[in-house]
C-alpha cells in the first residue's frame, strides 16, 4: 500500500495505491470489498474513462498536449507509434507553443502602443522601422510554423499508418507478394485473371511503422499498349472485363492515387523461344505517373531470368523503368520472386534471404524513414524540436495552420514590394496577430490572445510611461482616475483631463516593471 499525499501525485489529489497479486479472483475480492466501505456521503466508484488524466490536467500536473500525448502512448501498436507519443508526454512541444504565443503578444503590444500613444509622444523608433522589426519577427517565426506544419503531416503518418497500394496488372503477383509480407494467407492466389475484385487491406508492422498494406484488383484495358518492353498478354478486349472487376478497377485507381506509397508489381513472362521480358501494361504506367505519393516498383518472378543472365538483364530493365516512370530512382527498383520465397525451406538454397523479400522489407523500411524524418529550417532552432514537432496531433496541426494564414495575413497587411507599407491599418494588423496567438493558445490550453490585461502586461514590461509637463505652472495638466466604461476588470486607469493643456508622453525602454494595475 502507497499513500501519495496531495500535491504530490500524478492527478495532484492524494492518491492511495494498492499494490495486489493478480489473479482474477483476488482481484475481485478486493474491488469488491472496497466497494463495500462506501457510504452514501461518499460513495466509492470506478473512475470513468481518462479521468485520473483529466485530473492531473485539471490540478496542473500535465499540460493539454502532455495528456493527448499519454493516450497516444496507451494506444501505441508499433514502435514508431510509441517514440512519437513519447516525444509529446515530455512538454516541450507545448513549451515552444506558448513561446510563440508570448512573442506574438509582444509583437502586437508594440503596435498597440503605436495605436494608443502616437500622436501624444515621442518614440524611440519611428513607426515604420517598429512595424518592420516586428514584420521580421513574424517572418521567421511564420517559416517556424510551417515546418512544425508539415512535420505534423508525417508524423500523422506514423499515427495512423502508411497507407500503401498495391498496382499491377493482374496475375502480376500482387497477391503473392502481400501473402508473403503478412505471413499468411491473406488474399487468393490463383492463375485466373482477376480474382481481386475489392481493395483487401491488412494492418501490419514492418520495422516498426504502422502499414495499411492494401491488395487491389489488377488493371487490364484494352489498350495498345506503348511497347516499351512489352505489351501485356492481360490487355484484354473491355467486353471480357465484366462489371463487378470494372468497379474492382476503379476502386484499385482511387486508392492508389489516395496512397502514401504505390507499390508497382510488374512481372517477368518468357516467350515462345524462352527469352524473359519484362511485362509493362500501359495503365499501370498511367495511374502510377499520376500519383502524388512515393512510387516503388517491384519486378516479381525473376526466377524466370537464368542466374547468370539475371544482372544484366536487371540492370538494361531498371534503366528502361527510370525513363518510363516519373519521380522513381533506381533504389525504389526492387527485383523479387515470391515463388522462391514460398518454397520449403529444405529446397531452398544456401541464399538467407531467397526471392528477397526482406532485401524489400528493409528498403521499404528506409523508404519510410525518409517518409517521416522532420523537416527543418536554417534557423537558431533547437533540431531536436523538429524531431518533437512529429508528435503534434491532427488537432495541433489544424491550429498551426490557422496561426501560420493569421500571420500571412499581418505580413500582407504591412509589407510592400518596396518595404514597409505608409498607409497601415495598424489595428487590424493587430487583430491578425491576435488571432495567430490565440490559436497557439488554444493548443496548450492556456488561455487566450484576447486577455486585454496579459496584453496590458506585456506593454508595461517593455515601456515605462513618464508624463512631462510643457509648462510648469498653475495650468498643468489635471490627472485624474477614471474607470474604463467597457472593461470586465475592476482595474482604474489614468486619463488626460480634456480642460487641460496638452501634456509631452514619453516612451522610454527600460527594464521590467512591476505593474499592479495593469492599465
Amino acid at each position: 500500500m502507497l499513500f501519495f499525499p496531495s500535491p504530490r501525485s500524478v492527478t495532484g489529489e492524494a492518491v492511495l495505491e494498492l499494490h495486489v497479486h493478480g489473479g482474477p479472483a483476488i482481484m475481485r475480492a478486493i474491488l469488491r470489498a472496497i466497494g463495500q466501505r462506501g457510504t452514501r456521503a461518499a460513495p466509492v466508484r470506478y473512475a470513468e474513462p481518462g479521468e485520473f488524466t483529466r485530473r492531473g490536467f485539471l490540478n496542473g500536473r500535465l499540460g493539454l498536449t502532455q495528456a493527448e500525448a499519454l493516450g497516444e502512448a496507451l494506444a501505441a501498436n508499433t514502435e514508431q507509434q510509441r517514440r512519437r507519443a513519447v516525444r509529446g508526454v515530455a512538454g516541450r512541444l507545448a513549451e515552444r507553443y506558448e513561446e510563440w504565443r508570448r512573442a506574438l503578444l509582444r509583437a502586437r503590444a508594440e503596435l498597440e502602443a503605436l495605436i494608443d500613444f502616437q500622436e501624444d509622444q515621442h518614440l524611440d523608433e519611428a513607426p515604420a522601422e517598429l512595424t518592420a522589426s516586428v514584420a521580421r519577427q513574424v517572418a521567421g517565426l511564420r517559416a517556424l510554423i510551417e515546418a512544425h506544419v508539415e512535420n505534423a503531416v508525417r508524423g500523422e503518418l506514423l499515427r495512423n499508418g502508411i497507407g500503401i497500394a498495391l498496382l499491377g496488372e493482374p496475375n502480376a503477383g500482387k497477391s503473392s507478394l502481400l501473402n508473403r509480407i503478412v505471413g499468411r494467407e491473406a488474399a487468393i492466389v490463383s492463375e485466373e485473371a482477376g480474382t481481386t475484385r475489392d481493395v483487401v487491406e491488412v494492418g501490419l508492422d514492418i520495422g516498426g511503422y504502422f502499414c495499411r498494406l492494401g491488395d487491389m484488383a489488377g488493371l487490364r484495358s484494352g489498350g495498345n499498349g506503348n511497347g516499351a518492353i512489352k505489351q501485356s498478354t492481360q490487355s484484354l478486349s473491355s467486353d471480357q472485363v465484366g462489371k463487378v472487376e470494372e468497379e474492382g478497377i476503379r476502386r484499385a485507381k482511387q486508392r492508389a492515387l489516395e496512397s502514401d506509397l504505390v507499390i508497382v508489381v510488374l512481372n517477368v513472362e518468357l516467350e515462345s523461344n524462352g527469352e524473359p521480358v519484362l511485362l509493362l501494361p500501359p495503365d499501370v504506367v498511367e495511374t502510377s505517373n499520376d500519383c502524388e505519393g512515393q512510387i516503388v516498383v517491384v519486378i516479381n518472378k525473376i526466377d524466370l531470368i537464368e542466374t547468370k543472365e539475371r544482372a544484366n538483364k536487371l540492370q538494361e530493365w531498371t534503366a528502361t523503368l527510370l525513363a518510363i516512370f516519373e519521380n522513381v530512382t533506381d533504389d525504389h527498383i526492387f527485383p523479387i520472386s515470391c515463388k522462391l520465397a514460398s518454397e520449403p525451406s529444405s529446397s531452398k538454397s544456401a541464399d538467407s534471404d531467397p526471392g528477397n523479400i526482406q532485401a524489400f522489407l528493409s528498403g521499404l523500411t528506409s523508404i519510410f524513414q525518409l517518409m517521416t524524418d522532420p523537416l527543418t529550417t536554417n534557423t537558431a532552432e533547437d533540431a531536436s524540436l523538429f524531431q518533437e514537432s512529429l508528435g503534434a496531433s491532427e488537432r495541433h496541426r489544424l491550429l498551426l495552420e490557422q496561426c501560420r494564414d493569421n500571420l500571412e495575413a499581418f505580413l500582407g497587411q504591412v509589407q510592400a514590394p518596396e518595404g514597409i507599407r505608409e498607409d497601415i491599418d495598424i489595428v487590424v494588423a493587430a487583430e491578425s496577430l491576435r488571432e495567430a496567438a490565440d490559436s497557439l493558445a488554444r493548443i496548450t490550453g492556456r488561455g487566450t490572445a484576447g486577455d486585454v490585461e496579459e496584453v496590458l502586461g506585456v506593454v508595461f514590461e517593455k515601456y515605462v510611461i513618464l508624463a512631462k509637463s510643457r509648462k510648469a505652472n498653475a495650468n498643468a495638466t489635471k490627472l485624474t482616475r477614471q474607470s474604463a466604461p467597457d472593461s470586465a476588470s475592476a482595474n482604474n486607469c489614468l486619463l488626460a483631463d480634456p480642460a487641460a493643456k496638452p501634456t509631452t508622453i514619453e516612451i522610454h525602454r527600460w527594464g521590467p516593471l512591476p505593474v499592479r494595475n495593469k492599465c
